[in-house]
Formats: structure tokens, C-alpha cells, sequence
């Protein structure tokens, strides 16, 4: 099969395509043939070695495709059924062995490519604002990188809560993506404008979340924006660690909380998992969120598709196409 596999650590170029085998599921675990794996901040960490990773591995932390063999013992899919998965390695490639109480089944009426675009990121989306900052109606939040993958769909759940989305944006084109799934307010990044846009709309009061996935260059900014006994979630850092702050810090901007929550930590048993993922993507094929697919790439181009997101020139989401010829076996 085809595959990408990284050997070394460093930049988007040691994302190499290579033949290797198709791997033979064993017990518990079942043989994806994938459509698309979805590309996300997480494989950059892993990539560049910011977060470790023993080598060599085959990236791709979120996939979508069809089971076509069983390993002993599975009774969670079936070969035949479309599933998509997340937090899991191995997508960037044609096949992928899966834990199977790790699959998600997408539901008809949803095309397998949409799943891989929306699992791992639609459920960070569901957790920040169901559970790190229960987002109530009349709550006013900030959504760093809202044209962002994660902060497309953010924006979305936040609105479908009943609250109001200030978002950042780089650029026109990425203020108006975000506006377009419901951002009431998009700002840039010139110093004071997103604490003049918190303060519009919350009479001086502040936000009642900041969901920052930027991480260190935002962390100040998104500090100050927020009400008293207001939640800090830093769920990425793409543009930076946070670095290490003096607690006191909390109490003078009004008692106010910083988590650094993780998808693993919501999904943490199938009950969990399933409960997630299957709103997430029934509100999908339902058309209560839209999952914007802004560029698509071939498995073997997964280099370029991770030089654009972190030249941050993406919109939306970026997945790989993985799909080989269809086979059904077992």
C-alpha cells in the first residue's frame, strides 16, 4: 500500500511517501480501506518533534473510510461498514489497522470524506463548549483562528448554544469565513482591537471564554479579554508554547481560569466516544454544521499540504485523499 512515513523529525519535507505493507489486523482491531485522512495542528507537533514520537511512523491522527477485514474477537463493525476515526495514528495512508471500539460509524446520508474532515476536530469543538466552558445563552466568547478548522466549527456550537462568537482572523478572506458560519465580530491581530470588540459587546464586562488554539502570541490578549471567574482554554499552540506564568496573574484579572485541555481526556471510553462523535456528525448530515473542506490533497503531496497550514494560508479544513482502487475482503 501507499503510505506516508516520517523517519526523522523536522520540517513538512520528511513527510515521505513509501510502499509498505498492508497491515493485518489482529485482535480487537479492524482493516480500514481509507477515503480521506483529515490533516490537523497535532501531526505537525508530532512531525517537527515537538511532541515525541517514537520512529518511524506513519502519521494522521483522523480517518474515514470503509472496515474490509476483522481481526478476532470484534463485534463493534462489520466489513462493509463506513466508519472514521480520531487520536489514533496511521491515517496518511490507503489501509489502516484500527482499534475497533475506537470506530465511529458515520451515518447514511454523510460521505465518508466529510467525516474525516470533521471527527477529530468537531469533537474538540463539542468538548470546549459543552464541557471546558459550558457555553451558556447571552455568553459572549472569543474564538482565536476562527477561520481555523477547530474555530469554523467552534463558532458554530457556540451559536447553536445560544451565545456570540468575537472572532481573530490574519486575513479579509479568513474574517469573512468566519462571519459566514455566524462570527458576530471578526478582528485581526493589531494590538487593542480584539479587547475594543469584547468590551462592544459585553458592556466592559469581558468574555466569558477565550478558546485560543494560537497558544503563546495570543495568551496575554486573551488573558485580559476575559470576564471575572471567565475560562482560558489554550486547546493548541501553533503559534507557540505559553509560556510559564505567575498564578498571581489569575487573581488580578479577576479569579479568573486557564486550562490546557486534550480531545483524549473527553473521549476517554466508548460510551464517551460514541456519544461525541455521533452528534458531531449527525448535526453534520443534518445541516446543523457546515464543515468547510478548503483544500484537498493527494496522499503523496502530504508534505505541501502541511507546508500551507503552517504558512497559515488555509481555510477550513485540508484532508488527503487516500482512496485506493474499492476492494472488500474477509
Amino acid at each position: 500500500m501507499r503510505a506516508i512515513q516520517v523517519s526523522r523529525s523536522g520540517a513538512p519535507d520528511v513527510l515521505e511517501p513509501v510502499e509498505l505493507p498492508r497491515p493485518v489486523p489482529r485482535a480487537g482491531e479492524a482493516l480500514v480501506r481509507l477515503t480521506a485522512a483529515g490533516v490537523n495542528y497535532i501531526d505537525v507537533y508530532l512531525r517537527s518533534g515537538l511532541y515525541a514520537k517514537e520512529l518511524p511512523y506513519v502519521p494522521g491522527q483522523e480517518g474515514a473510510g470503509t472496515v474490509v477485514e476483522l481481526g478476532p474477537g470484534v463485534r463493534e463493525v462489520a466489513v462493509g461498514d463506513v466508519v472514521a476515526w480520531a487520536n489514533l495514528p496511521g491515517a496518511y495512508a490507503q489501509y489502516a489497522v484500527v482499534r475497533a471500539d475506537r470506530l465511529v460509524p458515520v451515518p447514511d446520508g454523510l460521505a465518508a470524506e466529510q467525516a474525516a474532515a470533521v471527527l477529530l476536530q468537531g469533537m474538540t469543538a463539542h468538548y470546549l463548549s459543552a464541557d471546558t466552558c459550558p457555553v451558556r445563552p447571552g455568553d459572549t466568547v472569543v474564538v482565536h483562528a476562527a477561520a481555523g478548522g477547530v474555530g469554523m466549527l467552534l463558532t458554530q456550537f457556540v451559536r447553536l448554544r445560544g451565545g456570540t462568537v468575537i472572532g481573530t482572523a490574519s486575513t479579509r478572506a479568513k474574517a469573512e469565513a468566519a462571519r459566514s458560519v455566524g462570527a458576530a465580530e471578526v478582528v485581526d491581530h493589531t494590538p487593542g482591537a480584539l479587547l475594543a470588540a469584547v468590551r462592544r459587546h459585553t458592556g466592559g464586562l469581558g468574555a466569558a471564554a477565550v478558546f485560543d488554539g494560537i497558544g503563546g502570541p495570543t495568551f496575554d490578549e486573551s488573558l485580559a479579554a476575559l470576564r471575572p471567574r471567565g475560562v482560558l482554554a489554550v486547546y493548541g499552540q501553533s503559534g507557540g508554547a505559553v509560556p510559564p506564568i505567575d498564578l498571581q496573574r489569575l487573581n488580578t484579572a479577576g479569579s479568573v481560569y486557564v486550562t490546557r485541555p486534550n480531545l483524549e481526556h473527553h473521549i476517554q471510553d466508548r460510551a464517551e466516544l460514541l456519544r461525541r462523535g455521533t452528534d458531531v456528525l449527525g448535526l453534520v448530515r443534518d445541516g446543523h454544521l457546515r464543515v468547510r473542506i478548503g483544500q484537498r490533497y493527494a496522499l503523496a503531496d502530504a508534505a505541501d499540504a502541511h507546508a500551507a497550514l503552517e504558512a497559515r494560508t488555509t481555510v477550513g479544513k485540508t484532508v488527503l485523499t487516500c482512496s485506493p482502487a474499492p476492494e472488500v475482503s474477509g
